[in-house]
Formats: structure tokens, sequence, C-alpha cells
């Protein structure tokens, strides 16, 4: 591919990208997947949106164009999940750029698309993720807080651990209480497939909820499911040894993935990139009775992070004997080895330390976007006519924030407004 000399509209499309908490490095692979996404002239308008959710006469006013013209640009990015078109609790309908994941790159493989050469388009994926390896250290590993966290599989608690599990902790419940659910095609497990590689794990298993999902559903991304089906698919899942990869938010969870350690790339990641943490665990790490194990390695077998491994029994009458060995440090706590484990050698218990999952979608991106050096853009999204109402949602995350992280978005911003929003005088 011809190296991009002249600006363009993907390269203005790459710049919006990264001032979002979640980027894209550029890469010609990158603008490679682009093209194939978005036409000159769309990725053009789209660079010009701004970071938070958008009204039809906010992207006109940006755009110079009739609300009628465009709301017809709106309706046809949507139309192909480009862009994301909900109702606020007022009933009001805005628009968002979703990020490439999870977003409008995963959305373009979750369903079967005739117009769109979906085998050339993996094949990109397969590249830009896997090979250049620069996308997935930044989506996976920078900063604390992450886009995804694990669920535990409540099965495997003992029963006395079982009551300490939090509701927003318990995919069940995620399915039980959501406004809408929607269940699609897997993005990585079709990606794999096109690519030549995909294992046997359920195709259509992967969950989407509330606004999101009601968007996806309303444009033929997902289909509609009701709550004994998603708790049946729940079950499957993790008879297959998948693991519930769920947005990573307390509340309005959109999304929950049932990910093979073969296909998906945050656990290929964890894998790879593990010190770095780029999933958040669950509270729960097993534990292992040495004097029941008799090493047998199904829990090494079913282990979708490689945080499993055998060892020595030190036993000198059985001097080839071999007892499992857990690695902390890359354990996501999911669960699976117990479930796997027929001797019931392994118990889940509660880590030392309870991992902190952001209330909401605001909360988080402020906290990534605060550990990315990008806070800035969230609250001078330029691009935008950004309402009073959406800076102060961002401001009251950051008053919220322990102490140390808003000296942190102080040193950011070096912002005498922001410094007196805190309460803080020079």
């Amino acid at each position: 591919m011809a190296h991009l000399t002249a600006r363009s509209g993907y390269e203005s499309l790459v710049d919006r990208l990264n001032r979002a908490p979640q980027g894209a490095p550029p890469s010609e692979l990158l603008y490679a997947i682009l093209k194939m996404l978005f036409s000159e002239k769309e990725a053009g308008l789209v660079a010009l949106l701004p970071i938070k959710p958008f009204t039809v006469s906010t992207a006109a006013a940006v755009w110079k164009r009739p609300e009628t013209e465009a709301r017809k640009v709106l309706e046809e990015l949507a139309g192909r999940a480009i862009l994301l078109d909900m109702e606020n609790p007022s009933g009001e309908l805005h628009y968002v750029l979703p990020p490439p994941m999870a977003g409008f790159f995963e959305f373009s493989l979750m369903r079967v698309q005739g117009d769109l050469d979906q085998k050339v388009l993996s094949e990109l994926f397969c590249q830009y993720i896997t090979v250049e390896e620069d996308f997935v250290k930044a989506l996976f590993t920078e900063g604390q807080t992450q886009l995804g966290r694990t669920f535990v599989q409540e099965s495997a608690l003992p029963t006395e651990n079982t009551l300490q599990v939090l509701d927003y902790e318990r995919a069940s419940e995620v399915i039980r209480t959501a406004k809408h659910r929607g269940v699609s095609m897997c993005y990585c497990r079709h990606k794999a497939e096109h690519a030549g590689h995909a294992c046997d794990a359920e195709m259509d298993i992967c969950m989407t909820f509330n606004r999101t999902g009601e968007a996806l559903m309303r444009h033929g991304f997902a289909r509609e499911m009701d709550v004994e089906e998603g708790l049946d698919l729940l079950q499957q899942a993790q008879e297959q040894n998948l693991v519930q990869f769920g947005e990573n938010i307390q509340q309005r969870v959109n999304f929950i993935c049932n990910c093979c350690g073969c296909c998906c790339e945050a656990m290929n990641a964890q894998r790879r990139f593990g010190l770095l943490n780029p999933v958040h665990t669950t509270n729960y790490l097993p534990e292992i009775d040495r004097k029941l194990c008799n090493g047998c390695t199904k829990c090494v077998q079913a282990c979708p992070v490689e945080a499993m491994g055998m060892v020595s029994a030190n036993d000198p009458e059985h001097p080839k004997l071999r007892r499992a060995k857990l690695d902390e440090q890359m354990c996501l706590g999911c669960g699976v080895c117990v479930r796997n484990c027929a001797r019931e050698a392994i118990r889940l218990q509660p880590r030392a330390e309870r991992v902190i999952t952001p209330v909401n979608s605001v909360h988080r991106a402020v906290l990534m976007a605060l550990e990315r050096d990008k806070l800035q853009n969230l609250i001078f999204d330029n691009q935008a006519l950004a309402s009073h109402r959406a800076m102060a949602a961002i401001l009251g995350a950051i008053l919220k924030m322990p102490a140390v992280k808003q000296r942190l978005a102080r040193r950011q911003m070096r912002s005498r407004y922001l410094d007196r929003v805190m309460g803080i005088t020079h």
C-alpha cells in the first residue's frame, strides 16, 4: 500500500480516534482497514464529530450542513454500526462514535455482510492487532483502568463465597436486569474462521445489552433474546470453558463476550503481556489443595491464559509425580479450572485486595483518559458544541476520585478552572 503523504480524511479520522481515551495507533494497516469501512468523505465527516454523545443538530453545526442532510448521513453510518444511535433517558436521540474495540472493528464482523469483503478485513485485523502489536499493547496494557473485566463463574464458587459476590460481578444478573438483550456472532471467532484457524466453540453467543444492544438489534447486528435464552447461552458457554468478559463498569453493562483462549484478543494479550494486566480480573483466585491434586493436567489444559502449570510434587516415593501450580499474576479468577477438576482439589477464594470497578461509562472514560494523558480531550472537546450537562458529568466523575488521582489530573490540566472546581486555591 502506498504511503499516505497528503493529509486525507482518513488521517483526520485517525487523529480523531486518538483523541479518545482508547485510540488506534496509526499505520498503513489501519488506513487499509478504515478504507474498507469508510469512504474518504465519510472519514472526513466523522473526524469532526465530538467524543461525547451528540445530536443531529450538533453534527449539522459542526459539518455546516442542513439538519436534514446531516440526519441522512448519520442514519447511513448508524445503519452500518459505524455510529451508535441511542435515546437518552429523556427520549432524545443521540449518536456516538464507538471506539475501534469494543466498537466498530467488532461490529463489522458481528454478522455476515455480503457488501463487505470480511475475509480481507479479517486478515487486516489479524495483521494490525496480532502482528504489529502496537494496537493491542495500547488497547490492553496502557494505564490501570481497562475497557473489559472478567466475570466469575458463579457455579465454581464454594457455597460460603456465593453470598459475597456483588450483583455487578454476576453475568447472570446483567442478563436478568438489562433493559434490552441481544446476541450476535463472536467477532474473534468469525475473524479467526476467515483467517483459517477458528476453534469449534459456539459462534453465535456474544451478548449485548441496554442502549448499545438496542441500537445493534435495530440495525440487524444482533438479534433479540429473552432472559431464559440468555441464561441458557451463559450455561452453554461455561460448559465449553469459555470465559465471560464484559464491560468494565458496574451499572448498565453493554456487552458480555463468551471468549475462548485461542481466538480472543484479550486473552491472547493476557498471555503475551500478562504482567501489565490487560484485562481486569475477578475478585477471586484458585487455591490448590496439593493433597487432593493427582496431577491429571485437566486444569492446565482448560486454563485459557496458561496461568496453570505443573511442578514436581517433591514426593520421594513417587519422583515422577507432579502437581498443579498457579501463576497468580496471570490468573483471571474466572473459575474455569475449578469446573474441570474432578477431584475438587481447586477452590476459588477471595483475593486479598478487591478489584475496583468503575461505576459507569463516564467514570471509566475519565479514569482511562486520566491514565493515558487524554483527559484534556474529554473536558475540552473542541470539535463539538459540548453541553454543560456533559461537562458537569465529566467533572463530577473527577471530583469523586481519590485525592492522588485528582492531583494527577491537576498536573495534566494545569487549569485554574479545574483547580477551582476541585476546591483548590493557589
